[in-house]
C-alpha cells in the first residue's frame, strides 16, 4: 500500500444521500419474484398444519372427536388444547393500567370459542391438501352461548359474559380530563356536537399471514419464519411461554408482504407451531388462505364516539367531551392490548388544537368476533375523523370558514412545546404552515368559486380539511401502548466492516413494505462515509441485535435512523484513527467519504478496503494497540420522541343517480422533518390516503346479530381499486425535529388524515340537503338512506 495512492477528484466527493429519490435497493429481488416469503421456505422433511376453526360465535365445547382425522391418510398427529395444554405457558398480555383485565392467549381454543374463526384443532399432515381433508372428519359437540355483537349491549350487567373471570365485558376503562369541560360547554356561545361510528375494517395485506417454525435436533432449537413485524417481541413472548433460551429460539421476520398492523402481534397459530414442531422434533409450515385471514386476523377500528365541542364568539375552542366505546374482539392482544386502538382515540381527541377543557372516557368491550389490533393509524383515524367534522360543523354554525376555523384553533409555531389536554406534549412543528400550504396548492380560493358554479348547476360538489397530529419514533419516556411494560423505545444498530472492507448493518427493525433497507443504507452512507452500494443492512431477525422489537408505530425512520447516525459516527471515528497511521497524518486531518479516507487537502488516501486489511490481514501495517475492530454499536433512545402533522384537503362530486363519490382532487401539505428519500416518503403517502379513502367510501367487516361474517371475501369487503384513487399532490414541509437527524415518522398520517377529508367534503357537497356524516365508510346505501331522509323532510 502506497501512502500517496492517488484516486480521481470524482472519488473524494462527499455524495449526499439523506433527501435523494434513490430507488429502493429491495425492489429488484421483489418485482423479480426473487424475494424470499416465509411461504418460500422449504425445509427438510417439513408438515403442514391446518385448523379446524369454530363455526359458532360464542359456545362451550363439550366434547372433540378426532379419530378419523388420526386415521386419515398421511395425517401425523391431530392436537386440541388439551393435547398440547402442558407444553406451553398461556402468554398475557400485562399493563399496569387500572381497569384493565388481560385475557390469556392459548394456542388453541380451551373450554369454549368466542368468535367465529377462533381455532380449535390442528391437523398435522404430509401435506397441506391432506391436512385440509382431514379437518372435515372431526366432529365437534358444542353447547351454544349468549351471542354479544354490539359493544354497547354488551357493556350491559346482563350481558352473556365472554370471560367469566372478568365478570365484564368490559375490559378496559380509562378516562382523561382537564378542567370542567361540561361547564365550559354549558357556558360556550356556541356548542356542536354528534354520535360518530367507524366500523371494523380488515388490515388486509396482500401476504396473508404465514409461519414456519423449522426444528433442529441437533441443537433442540427452533428458528420461526414468520410474517411479523415484530420478531424480537415474538421470540422473548414464546421463550418464556416455551422455557427456551434465546439462543435456541430465533425468529425471522424475511421477506415480509405488507402488515398494516395485523402482523404486528403475536398468534395463537405461533405459539402452537413452535410447540407442535418441538413435540413432533419435525418443521412445521402453515399459510392463512384468504378467508382464515380476514376472519381470523385481527381487525380494527370499531369505534363509537358521542363527543360535543363549545366554541365562543369568536369560533375558539374552549372546550370538548367524548364518550368512547370501542369493540375490542374476544381477546386482548399481545403485547398491545385490548386498550391500543380505543385508549389511542381519546388521547388524540384534542389533536392539534388549543382546547382549555376535556374530558375523555372510554371503555372497551368484548364481543363474539376476533381481536382488533393495531392497523396504520391506530385511534387516529377515528379521533381525526370526530375533532374534524366537529370543527366543520362549528364553522356552519358561526359561519366561518372551514379554513379560517381551524387556523384560529391550531398551535401556533411559538406555542411549541404544547401540552393538549389529554397530556400529549406536541413538540416543534408545522401544523400552521401544512394547513397555509395545503390551501395554496389546491388554489382554495379558485375551489371554492369551481363549488360555487357547480352547486349553481345543481351539482352536489364539496371541499373538506383535515388537521392532525401524532407521535412518531416514539421514545422509553412514553408507551407505545398503555402501561405496556415492554420497552419500544430504543433501536439498535451494528455496522461492522468485514477483511474484504465490505459494510454490514444490523437492526432491530422489521421491514414489510417501507424500503428500510434503502432508507437507512442512505443514512449510514452519509455519515460513515460509505458509498451506497457497499452497505447491505440486515434486518427483522431477532438474532441480529441483543434486543430488539421491530417496526410500528412510525418509529423505524427516527429509531433506526438515530441508531445508524450514532453507530456509523463511532465506526467513522476509528476508521479514522486507523486512516491516521497508515497516511501518517493526525486524526482531525482525515476526512472520509465516498469509502475512503484521506488527508484533508492532499490526494493522500486510503479506501475501506485497504483499512480493513490493514486491520485484519496484513500484521506489519499497524501496530497492536492499532488493530481495532472495526465495528460498532449504538443504541438510540429518543426519549419522548417527535411530533409529525399534515392537512388534507379533498374535493368530491356526488352523483345522485348512484350516491357514487368521485374524489376530484387531494392534496396533503406534511410535515415528517428531514425526509430520508423523497420517492419512499410520496409512495408512503399515496399508500396511506389510499388507505384512508377505504376507510371513508369503501371497507366494512358485516357481522350479523350470531357472529357470523357476511363480509369475509373480496367479493363482499370492497377496497379501493387504482380507478377510484385520485391523483395525490404532496407538499413537504421540512421543519427538522429535535431528535438525531432531524427525522420524524411518516408511516401511517396518509391514513388518518383522508378519512375525515373525505367525511367534510361529503358533509359540505350534501350542505344543501343539511345532511351531516357522522358515520363511516359512506357506502352509496347509506348515502342514498341520507338523502331520502333529507328529502323527505324537506317535504314535509
Amino acid at each position: 500500500m502506497s501512502k500517496g495512492d492517488s484516486v480521481q477528484p470524482a472519488d473524494l466527493l462527499r455524495p449526499r444521500h439523506v433527501g435523494q429519490p434513490i430507488r429502493r435497493t429491495e425492489d429488484p429481488r421483489l418485482l423479480t419474484g426473487n424475494g424470499e416469503y416465509t411461504a418460500d421456505r422449504k425445509p427438510d422433511r417439513v408438515l403442514h398444519v391446518a385448523f379446524r376453526r369454530s363455526e359458532q360465535a360464542h359456545a362451550t365445547i363439550v366434547a372433540i372427536d378426532t379419530a378419523q382425522a388420526r386415521a386419515a391418510p398421511g395425517v401425523v398427529a391431530v392436537f386440541t388444547a388439551e393435547d398440547v395444554a402442558e407444553l406451553y405457558k398461556p402468554i398475557i398480555p400485562v399493563s399496569r393500567m387500572a381497569n384493565y383485565y388481560a385475557t390469556p392467549i392459548v394456542a388453541l381454543a380451551t373450554g369454549k370459542v368466542r368468535y367465529v374463526g377462533e381455532a380449535v384443532v390442528a391437523v398435522i399432515a404430509e401435506d397441506r391438501y391432506l391436512a385440509e381433508d382431514a379437518l372435515e372428519l372431526i366432529e365437534i359437540d358444542y353447547a351454544p352461548l349468549g351471542v354479544v355483537t354490539d359493544p354497547e349491549d354488551a357493556a350491559a350487567a346482563d350481558a352473556p359474559l365472554l370471560h367469566d373471570e372478568a365478570g365484564t365485558n368490559v375490559l378496559v376503562a380509562r378516562e382523561f380530563k382537564k378542567g370542567d369541560a361540561a361547564a365550559d360547554i354549558a357556558a360556550a356561545h356556541t356548542s356542536v356536537r354528534g354520535r360518530f361510528r367507524m366500523t371494523r375494517k380488515a388490515p388486509l395485506a396482500m401476504e396473508p399471514r404465514s409461519y414456519c417454525a423449522e426444528f433442529d435436533g441437533r441443537r433442540e432449537a427452533i428458528t420461526l419464519y414468520t410474517s411479523s413485524n415484530i420478531p424480537g417481541i415474538v421470540r422473548d413472548a414464546l421463550a418464556e411461554s416455551l422455557d427456551l433460551p434465546g439462543s435456541r429460539l430465533r425468529v425471522v421476520a424475511p421477506d415480509v408482504g405488507g402488515s398494516f398492523g395485523s402482523k404486528g402481534s403475536l398468534y395463537p397459530e405461533e405459539i402452537l407451531l413452535c410447540v407442535a414442531a418441538r413435540k413432533l422434533r419435525r418443521s412445521l409450515k402453515w399459510t392463512a388462505d384468504r378467508l382464515e385471514d380476514i376472519a381470523s386476523s385481527s381487525q380494527s377500528f370499531a369505534e363509537t364516539i358521542e363527543a360535543e365541542l363549545g366554541f365562543d364568539a369568536d369560533g375558539v375552542a374552549v372546550a370538548l367531551q367524548a364518550d368512547v366505546t370501542g369493540d375490542v374482539g374476544a381477546y386482548s392482544i399481545y403485547p398491545w392490548t385490548c386498550a391500543l386502538e380505543p385508549v389511542q382515540v381519546v388521547s388524540f381527541l384534542p389533536g392539534p388544537y388549543k382546547i382549555k377543557s376535556y374530558r375523555g372516557a372510554v371503555r372497551g368491550v368484548a364481543t363474539s368476533k376476533p381481536p382488533t389490533g393495531p392497523y396504520r393509524g391506530v385511534g387516529r383515524p377515528i379521533s381525526t375523523f370526530v375533532t374534524e367534522r366537529l370543527m366543520d360543523m362549528a364553522a356552519k354554525a358561526l359561519g366561518i370558514d372551514p379554513l379560517e376555523i381551524r387556523r384560529r384553533n391550531l398551535v401556533r409555531d411559538d406555542e411549541f412545546p404544547y401540552r393538549i389536554a389529554s397530556g400529549i406534549i406536541w413538540d416543534r412543528t408545522g401544523f400552521v404552515a401544512c394547513l397555509d400550504a395545503a390551501a395554496e396548492a389546491a388554489n382554495y380560493a379558485a375551489l371554492r368559486q369551481q363549488q360555487a358554479a357547480a352547486r349553481a348547476a345543481g351539482r352536489w360538489f364539496g371541499i373538506g380539511l383535515s388537521s392532525y397530529a401524532e407521535l412518531t419514533g416514539i421514545g422509553s419516556r412514553i408507551a407505545v401502548a398503555p402501561g405496556m411494560p415492554i420497552n419500544t423505545g430504543s433501536e439498535t444498530a451494528k455496522i461492522r466492516i468485514d477483511s474484504t472492507g465490505a459494510i454490514t448493518a444490523t437492526f432491530g427493525v422489521a421491514s414489510h413494505g417501507q424500503g428500510l433497507e434503502t432508507t437507512l443504507a442512505q443514512v449510514i452512507a452519509d455519515d460513515l462515509g460509505a458509498r451506497f452500494d457497499d452497505i447491505r443492512v440486515v434486518q427483522g431477525d431477532s438474532d441480529g441485535v441483543p434486543m430488539s422489537t421491530g417496526t410500528y408505530a412510525s418509529r423505524s425512520a427516527v429509531l433506526g435512523g438515530g441508531a445508524a447516525k450514532h453507530a456509523s459516527v463511532l465506526l467513522r471515528e476509528k476508521i479514522k484513527r486507523v486512516a491516521s497511521h497508515l497516511l501518517e497524518a493526525a486524526v482531525d486531518d482525515i476526512d472520509v467519504a465516498n469509502g475512503f479516507a484521506r488527508v484533508a487537502g492532499t490526494d493522500r488516501t486510503v479506501s475501506f478496503k485497504q483499512v480493513a486489511k490493514a486491520v485484519y490481514s496484513d500484521m506489519k501495517t499497524l501496530p497492536v494497540e492499532a488493530r481495532e475492530e472495526l465495528e460498532a454499536s449504538y443504541t438510540y433512545d429518543p426519549i419522548n420522541g417527535t411530533t409529525a402533522c399534515a392537512t388534507h384537503l379533498a374535493a368530491v362530486e356526488i352523483d345522485p343517480a348512484s350516491c357514487f363519490v368521485k374524489v376530484l382532487k387531494y392534496v396533503v401539505a406534511e410535515d415528517c422533518g428531514r425526509i430520508i428519500n423523497p420517492m419512499i416518503v410520496d409512495g408512503q403517502v399515496h399508500g396511506g390516503v389510499a388507505q384512508g379513502i377505504g376507510a371513508a367510501l369503501y371497507e366494512e367487516m358485516i357481522y350479523d346479530d350470531t357472529g357470523q361474517l357476511l363480509s369475509a371475501s373480496l367479493v363482499d369487503y370492497v377496497i379501493p381499486s387504482a380507478v377510484e384513487i385520485p391523483h395525490i399532490d404532496v407538499v413537504h414541509i421540512e421543519s427538522e425535529s429535535a431528535v438525531a437527524g432531524g427525522f420524524r415518522g411518516m408511516g401511517e398520517g396518509g391514513t388518518i388524515g383522508a378519512p375525515a377529508a373525505i367525511a367534510n367534503a361529503i358533509a359540505d357537497a350534501l350542505a344543501p340537503l343539511g345532511i351531516d356524516v357522522f358515520e363511516l365508510p359512506v357506502t352509496p346505501e347509506r348515502l342514498f338512506r341520507l338523502i331520502e331522509i333529507a328529502r323527505s323532510q324537506q317535504q314535509q
